[in-house]
This record gives structure tokens, C-alpha cells and sequence, in this order.
């Protein structure tokens, strides 16, 4: 098996369009566990903030294999938000958001938990923008009382895509074609092997316009703007953390130190433990440390242009830039 992994490595690497390769130590089994990050000042307090990671793609779909980290984002981010509520000494939770977005329905899933969480709990969240937090990891930080961003944050990126290819053009040069047998006119829409029609076209752009406007719904109510100023706003773009708040899509612009203190002022407590939730039991540094793994299986993933949707063409809440659609 590692000798065929290698020949693959290899392989990739020879093409020229060889991306990354990332050797994954994994262990998505067993429940969620608390870890501690940080204790209180005072030995006495048993209060608590939580940390809830939301990480890379968002997915309703377990990734395993070569091409894949083993877990299900959408299934983790419910366990972690189970733990937080189930713990009645946990007080306030921070969402730090790290993602370019997903899918259009997991998206949405997990904006609806964080609404029922905080309804059902009476818990504040706040959410706190890494790196990226972009189009549905924007959509679900809409579901939370406040929302942090860094200054150098890319976020906004507010829309929707579904990303075909229209490959007739090959096909015809190295003699292959398209002839599906299908119950009814459109039931092949947005097959590869021949151009798109007009109509077929506009089925696609009505599903992508309809969810277009549940974001913009969903942003304007989050932010208490009207919709059609949102929808200025909302043209794909993405904006840094510090435009983003000049223009009313973030709170504030800060940092987690800075979000965590204010879900604790939220919470009405003036000290807690910082605890977060994983597979396993383990050492977080700091407040930004990742979780180290317990070696059960090593996973490659090969991260390369166009297969960040192995499962083929789907509407995505998605910033991916370098990768043409």
C-alpha cells in the first residue's frame, strides 16, 4: 500500500500540476471530549467559554480515504454544540470560523443550529473570523449575537455557484460523445458533453437566484439591514475584516482574545476556563493551537486545483479562488 501511495505521489508530482501533499494522522472515532485550553484566574470559578472550531469546507459528508480527513464537518460541529449546551457550567461559546464556505444546504444546517442553540440555551455566541470566513462560513456567522473579525480577515464573498463545464469541445477532438438515455428532456442538465441550452440554463440560474436570495435574507436580518442595500453589497466580492466592519457585515474588528472577553461579558462572568472539544484527549498550547491527532490511520490528501467537490457538481456558499468555473 505505501509503495502504490508513493507511485501516486509520484505521478501527480511528474504531471507538473502536483498542489501539496499532506500525511493526516486521524482519529474520528469516539465521542467528543473536553479539553481544557486555558484555566480560570481563580482556582474557585467553575464557569466556562467554549471553543468551537469551524474549519475547511463546509460539508454534509464524511471525507476519508486518501482524499479526505475522516470526519463529518456538519456532524462535529452538532457534537461540539451538544457538549456546550449539555455542560451547564458552560456559559458562552466562541465560534472561530476558518472556512471559505460549502455547501448551500450544510450551510444552512448549521446557521439553523446555532439559532436553536442559542434559543434553546439562552447562551451567547460569538463568532470570531480567522484567516477566511467567507461566503457560508459568513452565512453562519449571521447566526450569532456578535461577530469578531481580524483585520487582515478575508470575508464577504456573499453569493452563490454551481460550477459545470462544457467539455464538447474535447470530446469531439479524441472522438468521444454523449448519448444518455433520460426520462425527459432535462434530465441530463448540465452534462459535460455537450453545450448548455437556453432553457436548461435558466432552470439552473432560478435554483441559484432562490438561494441567492436566502442569503441575502439571512445576512440582512443578521446585520438588521435592509435587503436591498445588502444586495449592493453582495455581488461576491470579498472584503477585509476591517472594510467589512466600515461597512456593517462584522461588529467588530479585533481579536479572539478580544471575542472570548466579550461572549464572557455577554455571559455576565468575569472569569472562566477556556475549554474546547475533540475526539480525543490531548494538549492545546494556546488558544490558537489545532488539535494534535492520535495516529489510527494515515490519510494522504493530495490538495489540488478543481477536486475540493469530489462529488461532482453541487450549489456551493464557496470562495475558491485560483480555481476556474
Amino acid at each position: 500500500m505505501f509503495r502504490w501511495t508513493l507511485f501516486v505521489v509520484a505521478t501527480f508530482a511528474s504531471t507538473g500540476c502536483f498542489n501539496s501533499l499532506l500525511l493526516t494522522p486521524t482519529n474520528s472515532s469516539g465521542p467528543v471530549e473536553e479539553t481544557v485550553i486555558t484555566d480560570p484566574e481563580h482556582w474557585y470559578c467553575r464557569d466556562k467559554v467554549a471553543i468551537i472550531d469551524v474549519e475547511g469546507l463546509i460539508m454534509n459528508a464524511r471525507s476519508s480515504g486518501m482524499f479526505g480527513s475522516g470526519d463529518n464537518p456538519l456532524s462535529l460541529f452538532r457534537e461540539r454544540l451538544d457538549a456546550a449546551a449539555d455542560d451547564k457550567h458552560v456559559k458562552a461559546v466562541v465560534l472561530r470560523i476558518n472556512s471559505p464556505g460549502g455547501a448551500v444546504t450544510a450551510s444552512d444546517i448549521m446557521y439553523q443550529e446555532v439559532l436553536s442553540f442559542r434559543r434553546d440555551t439562552h447562551k451567547p455566541v460569538v463568532a470570531c473570523m480567522m484567516d477566511v470566513a467567507a461566503s457560508g462560513a459568513y452565512y453562519l456567522a449571521m447566526g450569532c449575537d456578535k461577530v469578531y473579525a481580524h483585520p487582515t480577515t478575508v470575508t464577504g464573498s456573499i453569493g452563490v455557484i454551481m460550477s459545470l463545464y462544457n467539455a464538447s469541445g474535447l470530446f469531439a477532438k479524441i472522438g468521444v460523445s454523449s448519448d444518455p438515455i433520460k426520462s425527459g428532456p432535462n434530465k441530463d442538465i448540465g452534462n459535460p458533453g455537450r453545450p448548455m441550452t437556453p432553457e436548461e440554463h435558466a432552470i439552473l440560474q432560478g435554483l441559484v437566484d432562490s438561494f441567492y436570495g436566502q442569503f441575502v435574507h439571512v445576512v440582512a436580518e443578521g446585520r438588521r439591514m435592509p435587503e436591498d442595500h445588502v444586495r449592493t453589497l453582495a455581488d461576491g466580492r470579498v472584503y477585509s475584516g476591517t472594510d467589512a466592519q466600515k461597512l456593517g457585515l462584522v461588529d467588530v474588528v479585533g481579536y479572539l482574545p478580544d471575542a472570548i472577553q466579550a461572549a464572557m461579558d455577554m455571559a455576565c462572568i468575569k472569569d472562566a476556563e477556556i475549554v474546547a472539544y475533540d475526539r480525543c484527549e490531548g494538549y492545546r498550547g494556546s488558544i490558537y493551537a489545532a488539535m494534535p491527532k492520535i495516529p489510527s490511520q494515515i490519510n494522504v490528501k493530495l490538495d489540488l486545483p478543481g477536486l475540493s467537490n469530489p462529488s461532482g457538481a453541487a450549489f456551493m456558499y464557496v470562495w475558491e479562488p485560483g480555481v476556474a468555473h
